[in-house]
């Protein structure tokens, strides 16, 4: 017989010194230690499969083409934005786009979620709201694009173009994006064997007790 144990939560908590004073502003949930095992990784963040399943079971979009989404957009950093760009090669000047968050959703696409799932309190940088996002587009790109619910490949197209631009084939002339979309595939794949490994043990009640 196996036992598991899920290991502590790991934190980054952040401090600023204000006139001598250390003030405390909080902390914040660290990305997983090993990113490249779904087993690993949902033994580490104790409710991060809760919420996976829960998605799953919400859009039929399987857990493992999820996770290799999210893995690729921002590798399971909470608050993860795009580099600033430079102006004068030296001082931050604007963000390229709007994408924040575990999902990299823009603020448009966000707010679009929230009215379509009534989720209104959903936040980017909560990992089963992120998740959720992430299976509602994939259900999006079924219906709008024709794509199957386990073609990592093309929903991934379809996630970084918007709908209209994978109707359009706008990804054929970016062959940079196209290396990307095999990648996430691949890591699908390699997640969904993983997944097999250690599902049943995730389902275990009396592993699993939230």
């Amino acid at each position: 017989m196996y036992f598991f144990y899920k290991k502590p939560l790991r934190l980054t908590c952040y401090l600023i010194l204000v006139g001598g004073l250390n003030i405390f502003l909080g902390c914040a949930s660290a990305p997983p230690e090993n990113k490249g095992d779904i087993c690993a990784i949902f033994e580490e963040k104790g409710s991060w499969y809760k919420a996976a399943k829960r998605a799953s079971q919400n859009w039929g979009s399987p857990i493992p083409v999820m996770m290799a989404i999210i893995y690729q957009e921002s590798g399971f950093e909470r608050k993860a934005q795009p580099p600033r760009k430079r102006f004068l090669w030296i001082f931050p000047g604007p963000r390229p786009s709007t994408a924040y968050g575990y999902s990299q959703a823009l603020d448009t696409t966000w707010e679009a979620y929230r009215q379509d799932t009534v989720n209104h309190g959903a936040d980017r940088d909560d990992f089963g709201d992120a998740i959720d996002f992430v299976g509602w587009y994939n259900d999006k790109s079924h219906k709008q694009c024709g794509i199957k619910p386990n073609d990592a490949y093309h929903l991934y197209l379809a996630y970084h173009e918007g709908h209209e631009g994978y109707n359009r084939r706008t990804y054929k002339t970016k062959t940079w994006l196209i290396e990307v979309a095999k990648k996430v595939s691949n890591r699908s794949n390699t997640y969904r064997h993983q997944l097999q490994r250690c599902q049943k043990r995730l389902e275990d009640p009396w592993w699993w007790p939230f």
